[in-house]
């Protein structure tokens, strides 16, 4: 019965599909996957920026969404339906565009921003057979169809003819290239130790377990660093604190994005949760075991509900490091990732590398957490050896 339970879509698929002449069953299957994707992951975003701003409002000691609630049903007035006004007003609010902007290029970035986040989904094993596109390569075309969002930046920022955001769009496009390096280094671990691109054999290699605990990669010295580091680095991909430099309101105004409104900036709003939510899943098959349980005797909840509960929780953390840290300066921002992450994800190579080849006993485990340990206190004593920090203290208002 649980087996039914977690085949369930493939099995409502391939019944939809019995009904189908042969020769239309490819597009018709894309079709049904694409509409289930578009369907499930917008619905999670509207979800999740009701929990964000009450989260922060709770985490800060303030007020959040507390005056619309939920038509026809028992929760009312309490904040949970902000997001149908929220996405009412974007629809009917007013398009402006500048006079001496590139109308044509201004109107196409939100547009190329949105479509390579989409196609990401494509490869991201969901449950267990169920992946869109479940090609040799999966990884790799995750990477690739993500080097796109840079180029919608600099089409937002230079098609709108204002120095606020072509400076965004600057600061926007340094900081993901920076910490792409440290993002994808950190994932070659993984490809180095399972032997494969293919996101299904890398949550394959991890569906194991050993006195009923899961060998997922994050559970070894190498992964638990490669975790860490794809964990940063994936922050500074979404724009999030501390790392939200690109649209900072008090420096910038709202960087790249400045001279858009109505739907143009929720489509740029929608790719920025979206691109969050599909780095989340990719980390969680990387490091996390994507869709298997951590304990044996759990292994009867359905796969898809143990990938989506892994990503609700990693927004979690998300969304309570923003409600917490303060955003980086520029040159702090650049530091950590070419003078601790860049140097750090190098040397995991290494004792990834080690890891593989001195067997499977104890003394690997030592070797590869004292090296690991040894080269993050030498960075980081390298990092912080110019600066001048004095005491801090707190003042409160009264």
């Amino acid at each position: 019965m649980f087996e039914k339970i977690d085949q369930i879509f493939v099995t409502l698929k391939h019944l939809v599909l019995g009904y189908v002449p042969e020769a239309l069953q490819p597009l018709v299957s894309a079709v049904l996957s694409v509409t289930l994707i578009l369907a499930v992951f917008p619905g999670i975003f509207a979800i999740v920026t009701i929990f964000e701003r009450k989260g922060i409002g709770r985490i800060q000691n303030r007020y959040g969404p507390n005056r619309v609630g939920i038509p026809f049903t028992k929760i009312r007035l309490c904040g949970f339906g902000q997001f149908i006004p929220d996405g009412i007003k974007s629809l009917t609010k007013e398009d402006i565009v500048p006079r001496a902007a590139d109308k044509v290029v201004h109107f196409l970035a939100p547009i190329v921003m949105l479509i390579p986040v989409l196609l990401a989904y494509a490869v991201l094993p969901f449950g267990r057979n169920m992946t869109v596109a479940d090609f040799d390569a999966g990884l790799l075309f995750f990477f690739a169809v993500g080097g796109a969002v840079e180029i919608s930046v600099f089409m937002a920022g230079w098609s709108s003819r204002n120095k606020y955001s072509l400076l965004g769009a600057m600061r926007a496009i340094a900081q993901m290239v920076s910490y792409e390096i440290p993002l994808i280094l950190s994932a070659v671990t993984v490809v180095m130790i399972v032997g494969s691109l293919k996101l299904v054999d890398i949550v394959a290699a991890q569906n194991h377990y050993s006195f009923g605990i899961a060998h997922w990669y994050v559970f070894t010295p190498w992964g638990l660093v490669g975790c860490i580091l794809f964990f940063i680095a994936s922050l500074a991909e979404s724009n999030r604190s501390p790392f939200d430099l690109p649209e900072a309101e008090s420096e910038i105004i709202a960087g790249y994005f400045t001279e858009y409104s109505g739907f143009k900036f929720a489509l740029f709003f929608l790719g920025e949760y979206l691109g969050m939510f599909a780095i989340i899943g990719l980390g969680i098959t990387l490091f996390l075991g994507g869709w298997t349980s951590p304990v044996s005797f759990l292994t009867w909840i359905p796969s898809y509900v143990w990938f989506v509960t892994k990503m609700i929780a990693i927004v979690f953390v998300f969304i309570w490091i923003r409600a917490t840290l303060p955003r980086l300066r520029m040159d702090q921002l650049m530091n950590l990732a070419w003078k601790l992450m860049l140097p750090l994800a190098l040397i995991n190579i290494v004792v990834a590398g080690i890891w593989h080849f001195m067997g499977s006993d104890w003394q690997r485990w030592l070797v590869c957490a004292a090296i690991i340990f040894g080269a993050y206190i030498v960075l980081g004593r390298g990092l912080m050896q110019h600066q001048k920090l004095g005491k801090r203290t707190y003042r409160y208002a009264e």
